[in-house]
């Protein structure tokens, strides 16, 4: 595992857009996992504007989507194919047809699981995977406990997780209490992840996930069981790491050829 601790979040984004450009660049007919919530935003908006500069073309890319909450409507502004589009889909230039999302809306949901594992697999695997973290250690919305083996599937939220994501809602009551997730299996056969975590609510997470025993407490831990996995963090998110020293110095001291 890859660890990076940079100044800011603005630093973090443009660090995980290099990863994710370089694999646009060498595979412009690939898949690209799209992550929601805050974290990933800066992501976006560092390729966007490399999109408009004309550096990056997106328009023949798959993109499939982590997760959806389950019976939310899609016209929802907080549903995750309204926010995949307002944050990914236009701004970024993809194809709308090459974008999936889970369906959390479908009236046979393990069927539907089924055919969006089916759908990956026809695309030939995910490429590259952005991931945040919640604050219990959740990617996707694998929660603590979920199986390491894990396919996509259907979840019941924490109250923890909930809580956090009622700042999208007007109300925390509107939170749905269900989602469709990618499950840790799925995530694990992406050829590369990319963590995204930014201040000082993401540290104790990060610290589980990167310096702790890989456990289904801590469903990011599965990260370390990657081939290819890069976490990128500022220094906030970094404060609880014990080894940060050590991974500044790697990261300082790696060959210009081997970063990202």
């Amino acid at each position: 595992m890859e660890i990076v601790i940079l100044p800011d979040a603005a630093a973090v984004g443009r660090a995980a857009a290099s990863v994710i450009a370089d694999v646009v660049a060498r595979k412009p007919e690939g898949a690209l996992g799209l992550a929601t919530g805050s974290s990933p935003l800066a992501i976006y908006a560092e390729l966007a504007q490399r999109v408009e500069a004309g550096e990056l073309d997106f328009s023949r890319m798959r993109g499939f989507a982590l997760d959806e909450y389950v019976g939310l409507d899609y016209a929802h502004p907080e549903s995750y194919h309204a926010v995949i589009d307002r944050t990914v889909t236009r701004p970024l230039g993809f194809s709308p047809e090459l974008v999936s999302v889970p369906d959390g809306m479908a009236p046979d949901i393990p069927a539907a699981c089924a055919a969006y594992e089916a759908a990956i697999d026809a695309a030939g695997g995910i490429d590259v995977q952005i991931l945040g973290i919640g604050a219990n250690g959740h990617i996707g919305f694998n929660e603590p406990t979920s199986s390491l083996a894990s396919r996509t599937r259907i979840k019941t939220l924490t109250p923890k997780t909930r809580e956090d994501n009622a700042r999208f809602f007007d109300s925390p009551e509107q939170v749905p209490t269900h989602c469709v997730t990618q499950g840790l299996g799925t995530i694990l056969r992406a050829g590369r992840l990319v963590l995204v975590a930014q201040g000082a609510g993401k540290a104790d997470a990060i610290a589980a996930a990167v310096e702790g025993p890989v456990s289904a407490s801590c469903p990011a831990s599965v990260l370390q069981l990657h081939e290819h996995a890069t976490v990128v963090l500022d220094e906030a998110a970094a404060s609880r790491l014990h080894n940060a020293e050590y991974y500044r110095y790697t990261w300082t001291n790696k060959p210009e050829w081997q970063r990202y």
